[in-house]
């Protein structure tokens, strides 16, 4: 890294630290850092100029790491990125805390049987990044348990972040690949040739 962009965030973090202390010695008894959501917080970084939080993926030598933060939906952010870098396609894996949907592919219907769990910890995420139809095609699998430590998965439908975040890697891959409804099942199905 350069010494100039270690030197903005550097400061970026005093920032948003002294406004953290300021509005701990301004509110009584420092109330406002025990009652703040974390949206509110990482709000309150954004506003006091702090880490670049925004900022939600960088390149690595096969690809790019990518820290997705509480409320950001998977899905959006991943088709986003892949139209803005031009992905070609690439492999996924992940980790992190979300609110799932699974669906469990229901041949005789020809669509998903979906179920929703909230505040679950996504053990394990996997897929893929293609395209259809001329647009990014993201396809995900996950496994997710409960405090509880009861676990679900499948085929990811959606995806919010939960409380806290979410990290993906993806290994990009030189060729463009696309996905196709097969019409034998009425699924989407990933193409190599």
């Amino acid at each position: 890294m350069d010494e100039t962009y270690l030197r903005r965030h550097f400061f970026r973090n005093i920032a948003a630290l002294s406004a953290g202390a300021l509005a701990a010695s301004v509110i009584p008894g420092s109330v406002a850092a025990q009652t703040q959501t974390p949206a509110e917080c990482e709000a309150g970084v954004i506003a006091a100029g702090g880490p670049d939080v925004q900022r939600r993926y960088i390149g690595t030598p096969t690809g790019y790491f990518m820290v997705l933060r509480m409320g950001d939906n998977v899905f959006e952010h991943l088709t986003t990125f892949a139209l803005a870098e031009n992905i070609p396609a690439a492999s996924l894996t992940g980790i992190g805390f979300g609110h799932p949907t699974f669906g469990f592919w229901n041949a005789a219907k020809k669509d998903f049987d979906a179920k929703t769990f909230r505040n679950v910890e996504m053990g394990s995420l996997t897929g893929s990044v293609a395209w259809k139809e001329g647009k990014p095609s993201i396809h995900m699998h996950g496994m997710a348990g409960d405090s509880n430590f009861n676990a679900c998965g499948g085929h990811l439908l959606n995806l919010e972040v939960g409380t806290g975040s979410m990290e993906i890697t993806l290994i990009v891959h030189q060729k463009r690949l696309e996905r196709a409804i097969d019409p034998c099942i009425g699924a989407n199905v990933l193409g190599i040739g």
